[in-house]
């Protein structure tokens, strides 16, 4: 897409809105700030003003804009159907290219998303983190207070618990089906998923193989992209994007499986991503027409029902992107019906945690209070489980359930149609 027929393209997607502010009580950051600019409809009408030359692309802005979530709740409610995802992302590039953040800021950006892109830096990095926690000198740095005089004793908390085994060593191995063959799937693993989630993954390819699917782990996969979108690293994306795209699409696979909600939506969307790209348009489109959430697939395929249920309640928290991204509302609680004895439905389960990939770092004030309203609904349902479909959700939910004191173990979907199929 060239200049001209992008910036139409821009103007057009503005204009959908009406200024109705049906997103407004949807839109965490509204709801906790209670400022306009704040809002999916300020947000808007601050870009459209950049755009015209009419509002400098100045801190004020770029505050406002860095404090979007990306949850994508506006779109669920919008009866325009303003695709504000493509806005905000679009607003993000813009900022990228044309505002110089503070110099701390911009050598921790490059430093972040240069290692979440290179498997073979995050799994040195990881390496050192699981040192850290490993060998006293985290329960020693913790005890001195210098995190505290820092001011990162609360970031430093979340970090997630390095694996001792990565998945990455699976990478290139093929996981027979059990029994007949019903289908062949090409699993996207993830980048975090991989030094702190291993055991998940390990997981999904278990509830695969047992419902009769063969499961290849594609040997030069990499990171989806997804927080290089979210952060306006658009050419970095796109090279991600290519790099899957060659890695696994093939026409032996019957569906790309992920089980993380953020990385399903990005390669959903590869098709938009790489629109503009004449050498790689339609296989982009046919990369993401394959893509599924683990839980959409087997809802489609038709799920094989434990033998036993979990003696367990289980409540479901609703990942933004797998419930506004992607639409996929029912399919979890499905299966979650079938491996639990009981299933309890949480208020506002779609309301964001405040996760939101790297937003509980770069914005850790806010989103701890989104998180704090979060566990208002989760503490309200007096469930033994919290599940949910995405592991930054996890993380975050982890923490805000530590945080409260509230006795509830945290897991993602597949793991606990996993617990009930290995307890038959």
């Amino acid at each position: 897409m060239d200049t001209a027929s992008h910036a139409h393209h821009l103007d057009e997607l503005y204009r959908t809105c009406v200024h109705c502010g049906l997103c407004l009580q949807t839109c965490p950051t509204y709801r906790e700030l209670g400022y306009e600019m704040d809002s999916p409809r300020g947000r808007i009408r601050q870009v459209m003003l950049v755009d015209t030359g009419q509002l400098q692309l100045g801190p004020t802005v770029v505050t406002h804009l860095d404090r979007c979530l990306a949850c994508r709740a506006c779109e669920t409610v919008c009866p325009s159907g303003v695709k504000y995802g493509q806005i905000i992302e679009a607003a993000r590039v813009r900022i990228e290219r044309e505002y110089r953040r503070p110099l701390f800021a911009r050598m921790a950006r490059r430093a972040g998303y240069a290692t979440i892109a290179d498997f073979g830096r995050l799994a040195r990095t990881a390496r050192l983190l699981r040192w850290y926690q490993r060998s006293g000198l985290q329960r020693l740095v913790r005890g001195s207070g210098v995190l505290r005089a820092l001011g990162i004793e609360r970031l430093e908390s979340m970090a997630p618990a390095i694996d001792s085994d990565f998945f990455f060593r699976e990478f290139g191995k093929v996981f027979p089906a059990e029994g007949a063959r019903r289908a062949r799937v090409a699993f996207l693993a993830g980048c975090i998923a991989g030094v702190a989630f291993s055991e998940l993954n390990r997981a999904t390819v278990r509830v695969l193989q047992r419902n009769g699917v063969e499961v290849w782990v594609p040997p030069a996969q990499g990171c989806c992209g997804a927080l290089h979108v979210h952060a306006g690293l658009a050419e970095e994306a796109q090279k991600m994007a290519q790099r899957n795209i060659e890695a696994m699409l093939r026409d032996d696979v019957d569906a790309i499986v992920t089980n993380a909600a953020g990385c399903g939506t990005t390669t959903k969307e590869y098709g938009s991503l790489l629109c503009g790209d004449s050498q790689w348009s339609e296989r982009a489109r046919l990369f993401s027409a394959k893509v599924r959430d683990i839980s959409e697939f087997l809802i489609e395929l038709g799920p094989v029902a434990p033998g036993t249920k979990l003696a367990a309640r289980v409540t479901y928290q609703d990942p933004c992107h797998l419930a506004h991204g992607q639409r996929v509302r029912s399919a979890p609680r499905e299966l979650l019906r079938l491996a639990a004895g009981e299933f309890l439905e949480m208020p506002r389960a779609d309301s964001c945690c405040g996760s939101a990939g790297v937003y509980n770092v770069s914005e850790n004030q806010l989103s701890m209070q989104i998180l704090e309203a979060k566990m208002k609904d989760v503490a309200s349902v007096q469930a033994d489980v919290l599940a949910t479909a995405n592991v930054g959700c996890m993380l975050q939910l982890r923490a805000g359930v530590a945080r409260r004191g509230v006795h509830m173990k945290v897991q993602h979907v597949v793991e606990v149609l996993d617990e009930a199929y290995r307890a038959e």
